[in-house]
């Protein structure tokens, strides 16, 4: 919409150009009408000289000015002497509107005339009126610019009002259509337009809506995310002044995925969250959010520590019996630690996962309250590490370990492939301990090294004792021990000292415990070869490996991660680079595993692209070493 001033500089040029067409249209109607005059006015001459009998050419001149005015006149007689010369001074558009010099013979007199008729009164009356239609095209302008001005601006407010209602309307999900007719816009065009712009808003607003919801709501369970928590925790209006913070880890989430598939241990997931929901239910403002893969936090506002405690022996109590009833080793332990204003975030976090740490040492799904908040600053700040310790290193010195072996299907008769051996850690109490936070501990503590040398000393002890030689068995061994030399030398030793047990094992090292130092990742292969072993690339995929490093150390098998195997028979892009890769992989004499096979589809897809064994829920469960 125009401006005041832009509307009528506007309207002033419009009428400024309808002027100058007024005018030039005058002009050529002017400079017509003159020139229809000065030639009628040649038979005037003719006409008057037949009935008047001048006497003088003196008397001539008198009478022709008595019918006329001229601006040009000249009068010559027949010795061609001019008796009579008149000329007016010009006028502004005199070129313009003059007729040609007309030039008339009077027969009796011998006199020849020629003049031009003056136009000098036409002109005055051209000029003022252009000005009159020039001056009342301003006004019109003006009082029009202002009535449109006032228009526009009640049409806009209208608009904007109805704008406001409809954006209202969409946001809040209220009916505005009891508002009074005065609002409404009568013009149809409008109308359509507006309903179009409340068609783009709702669009927007439902597009808005989906937009936070995947930014703050986690897809399986439907809690609040991290973010969401981290923004509600640091919101000081949102939350209480103090209470009691508590992060739930889910310990069987990696073996779950691992052992039975990706969709229990989504199942696994939803379960403990509807579990944390129906135990905070009698807690007033309590909230639950899922922060990352494995691990919940719980905002109990107004409470304390104490008064919490019967939370976490009521969430404890509820887990205990989720895991007997689905036959899992635990679900999850919980670190508890009170919050007020002045603690920060980060101060708390940490706080909490020592209590996990501590907890996770202690009876199966137990929780631990931390109170002591200086555990950060000072020598108390080991005490979960120094519990873990203790566990670990009983589990070492007492071979405290339960194997598991996980059977891989060759796809055909021919392929050569084994059963993965699992380790379970028994801790003092006879309770099983996570295990995924046993390797992470044992690697934080530099106890890792010592825990691969205890699972391969229980492996080949129980290959020997029960004498499965006809079998082949994988073991994983950390990135850690393949680059301790001390670890390598005994390894070898070691293998030798059993060297019929040694050619039936497979040794599983990750994609990305190889590439960290590619040296003495091809020392460790040339030493398990030496000795008949063979090793396996295991999560193969996740990293940028080039098959010239897969050409250089030569391993004997490849288990594809569960990214590229999960959901293969819908998956076109990953059919297709699993094809890609068993192609490369058999031309380099290198056997290609699925890892996560959890359907018949998925296994028939994979038996199709030529994959030569396959592990997962649907392939069979881990059991007992004992029960091969």
């Amino acid at each position: 919409m125009y401006s005041y001033s832009q509307l009528l500089l506007r309207n002033f040029l419009f009428a400024l150009g309808f002027s100058a067409c007024v005018a030039l249209a005058s002009i050529v109607l002017l400079a017509l009408q003159t020139s229809g005059q000065q030639n009628q006015h040649q038979q005037t001459l003719l006409s008057l000289e037949q009935k008047t009998q001048f006497i003088n050419h003196e008397e001539l001149v008198k009478h022709l000015a008595h019918f006329n005015r001229y601006h040009f006149l000249n009068i010559i007689n027949k010795e061609g002497a001019v008796i009579v010369n008149q000329q007016q001074s010009p006028m502004l558009l005199d070129e313009l509107v003059l007729a040609p010099i007309n030039e008339v013979i009077l027969p009796n007199s011998s006199l020849t005339i020629r003049y031009q008729l003056d136009v000098r009164d036409s002109l005055i009356l051209l000029r003022n009126t252009i000005l009159a239609v020039f001056v009342l095209s301003i006004i019109f302008i003006v009082i029009a610019a202002s009535f449109s001005i006032g228009r526009y601006r009640r049409l806009a407010g209208k608009i904007n009002q109805q704008i406001k209602r409809d954006l209202a309307s969409v946001i809040t999900g209220e009916n505005n259509d009891d508002e009074i007719a005065d609002n409404e816009i009568d013009l149809p065009e409008i109308q359509q337009h507006l309903s179009e712009i409340k068609a783009l808003i709702a669009n927007k607003v439902s597009a808005t809506a989906i937009l936070e919801k995947d930014a703050y709501i986690e897809p399986i369970t439907q809690l609040e995310n991290r973010n969401r928590f981290i923004q509600f925790f640091e919101n000081v209006e949102s939350r209480s002044d103090f209470g009691v913070l508590a992060i739930t880890r889910c310990s069987e989430l990696q073996t779950i995925n691992q052992i039975h598939g990706y969709h229990e241990g989504d199942s696994y997931i939803r379960n403990v969250a509807e579990i944390m929901k129906h135990a905070i239910s009698r807690y007033n403002g309590a909230q639950v959010f899922r922060l990352n893969s494995s691990d919940f936090a719980t905002l109990i506002p107004n409470i304390t520590l104490k008064a919490a405690e019967n939370f976490a022996s009521d969430l404890t109590g509820r887990f205990n019996e989720y895991q007997q009833a689905s036959d899992l080793d635990s679900v999850g332990y919980t670190g508890m630690v009170y919050f007020d204003s002045d603690k920060p975030l980060g101060e708390l976090l940490a706080l909490a996962d020592t209590g996990i740490s501590i907890a996770q040492t202690q009876q199966i799904n137990a929780w631990f309250a931390q109170t002591d908040s200086s555990i950060l600053a000072n020598s108390s700040a080991s005490y979960g590490n120094q519990n873990w310790r203790q566990e670990i290193d009983n589990v070492i010195e007492n071979q405290r370990v339960n194997l598991l072996v996980q059977t891989i299907k060759p796809s055909s008769p021919n392929n050569r492939v084994y059963g993965e051996i699992l380790a379970r850690f028994i801790n003092s109490n006879n309770d099983l301990l996570p295990t995924a936070s046993f390797f992470a501990m044992a690697e934080k503590l530099d106890k890792i090294v010592a825990v691969d040398k205890m699972i391969i000393e229980a492996a080949i002890k129980e290959i020997t004792e029960k004498n499965m030689l006809d079998s082949f068995f994988g073991i994983n061994v950390s990135a850690r021990s393949i680059n301790d030399g001390h670890f390598l030398i005994w390894l070898e030793r070691r293998l030798l000292r059993d060297s019929a047990v040694a050619a039936k094992l497979v040794f599983e090292i990750t994609e990305h415990g190889l590439q960290q130092n590619i040296k003495t990742s091809k020392n460790f292969i040339d030493m398990i070869h030496r000795v008949g072993a063979r090793i396996t690339v295991e999560r193969f995929g996740v990293g940028l490996t080039s098959f010239k490093f897969f050409r250089d150390l030569k391993p004997d098998f490849i288990k594809m991660d569960s990214t590229y195997t999960r959901e293969i028979d819908e998956d076109k892009n990953n059919q297709y680079f699993l094809r890609l890769m068993v192609d490369l992989a058999h031309r380099l004499s290198i056997s290609v595993l699925a890892e996560s096979v959890e359907s018949q589809e998925e296994k028939f897809t994979l038996e199709k692209l030529f994959v030569d064994g396959c592990q997962g829920f649907y392939i069979g469960k881990p059991k007992n070493i004992s029960a091969m």
